[in-house]
């Protein structure tokens, strides 16, 4: 699209009214956008079009329409984090990853949905209802960029921009059938991503910001815009990652690891990831079965006791309370959420120097290894289920009940390690189904874990359009 528009073959104001017009069919079955602002994208669209008609070329996405996730601040462009209660509210600033999307020269006319204040692993809240999976209309498309994954999926925007936590791009993007990247913990700031009434000012823990897309190369050109520390309002500094490790996939070390007690895979999307593990190795890949020498349950106790510190609310941090004086035998890894979200000062200390520990095993591994390739999440995508919280869900693995939570276990222990990661589809299930893989990659290597996951894309190309979006 760019390139079309650089040879002009089609216009900015065009595009916009493509993306428009999708957007009018095909939205009111799937529900992925929750805010329009036509009138001001198509006077911005114009001002691109007559720029390049003078010559001036803006940036790597001059002109090109995009849409966000409603946690991150638009100026002048509703902005709710999902709650009732901001139904009206309408941002003055841009968060700094809007910004530098708008200084690449994009076009930012519309807001995606999300659950509410970007925490659950299904896309629904009480304003906008909920969004459906385009490839079975009764399932979710994981969350909380769910609705940004659908809109991709859907052409309902060039690119997306969601936020991850705990899998909130990671697990979409495996539940919907496109791209995702998760970049390393610091590269993109965060500051006007609201997650809360009072949210959007610092960055928060664990959370990164990142691009959903259509392919490799796009995710590549989004990160490229988005990249750079937070300077309080100076000059974007420029940033120059790390370039690839090796310059074919047969020079990569890779390592896979696809099972272990603590990380339950069905066994239907277990399959999906054997035969792609399979592609490889038949292609003349090199692929160990590797894994980091941590103790997992140990790690995901630290992961969620940082993530309670993290985002608990005021109910998790009463009940929190309750529960350190009570040990409870066999507690769930999960449990740490809430001693999380009452811990003090002294205890949130300890759980950092823990999670140095992890880095520090996790940069020896990837010494051996230029990337893993590992599950993104337990299962395909799972029944919606409006209203109902996600500790009071379940998830079928194997034909055994399992609380809902432990979606993210998989995404939680690359995110607590601050590792960057790419989703690219791998195929689909018996059902239609589609599944991704991880590609993790070495701290602030960046470039690694999105080459490796374009040259797996290469050999399996299991990149589907969903049946709905063909239609339109």
């Amino acid at each position: 699209l760019v390139a079309a528009l650089r040879a002009k073959q089609v216009s900015s104001v065009e595009l916009l009214d493509a993306y428009v017009a999708r957007i009018e069919k095909l939205n009111p079955i799937v529900n992925a956008v929750v805010t329009l602002d036509v009138e001001k994208a198509r006077q911005r669209a114009a001002e691109a079009d007559a720029a390049w008609v003078r010559g001036d070329w803006w940036g790597p996405m001059h002109g090109l329409p995009v849409s966000v996730k409603d946690a991150l601040d638009t100026a002048g462009i509703r902005t709710t984090g999902g709650s009732k209660d901001f139904a009206t509210r309408v941002p003055a600033a841009d968060a700094a990853a809007v910004a530098r999307l708008k200084a690449a020269g994009a076009v930012v006319f519309a807001k995606t949905n999300l659950p509410l204040w970007s925490g659950d692993c299904q896309t629904w809240n009480e304003l906008f209802g909920a969004t459906a999976n385009p490839w079975d209309f009764e399932r979710a498309p994981g969350g909380s960029s769910g609705a940004s994954a659908v809109a991709i999926a859907c052409g309902l925007s060039a690119l997306e921009t969601g936020t991850d936590i705990g899998g909130s791009i990671r697990n979409p993007a495996h539940f919907t059938g496109v791209y995702g990247h998760k970049p390393s913990f610091g590269l993109v700031p965060g500051v006007g991503y609201f997650d809360r009434p009072e949210g959007g000012r610092v960055d928060v823990d664990i959370n990164v910001i990142g691009p959903l897309a259509r392919s490799v190369d796009d995710l590549e050109l989004s990160l490229g815009e988005l990249a750079g520390p937070h300077t309080m309002g100076g000059r974007r500094p420029s940033v120059v990652l790390p370039p690839p490790r090796a310059t074919s996939l047969e020079g990569y070390r890779l390592a896979v690891w696809l099972e272990d007690p603590a990380l339950a895979v069905d066994a239907a999307v277990n399959a999906v990831l054997r035969r792609a593990v399979d592609a490889l190795v038949d292609a003349g890949v090199a692929v160990e079965e590797a894994r980091p020498s941590v103790d997992v349950e140990s790690v995901l106790r630290t992961y969620f006791f940082l993530l309670g510190a993290a985002i608990g609310s005021p109910e998790a941090v009463a009940i929190g309370r309750a529960m350190r004086d009570t040990p409870i035998p066999d507690e769930p890894v999960e449990a740490a959420f809430l001693r999380g979200a009452a811990g003090d000062v002294v205890e949130w200390g300890a759980a950092c120097l823990a999670r140095a520990a992890i880095r520090d095993e996790w940069a020896r591994f990837h010494q051996r290894y230029d990337a893993l390739l590992c599950p993104v999440a337990p299962t395909a995508a799972l029944p919606t289920e409006p209203g109902v919280d996600l500790t009071e869900r379940t998830i079928p693995i194997d034909g055994e009940a399992r609380p809902a939570i432990e979606t993210i276990r998989w995404c939680g222990i690359i995110g607590v390690a601050s590792l960057p990661s790419t989703v690219t589809p791998v195929g689909v299930t018996e059902t239609g189904l589609p599944v991704g893989i991880q590609v993790v990659g070495p701290y602030y290597e960046d470039r690694t874990a999105l080459d490796v996951a374009r040259r797996i894309d290469g050999i399996v190309q299991a990149y589907r359009v969903p049946p709905v979006a063909i239609m339109a």
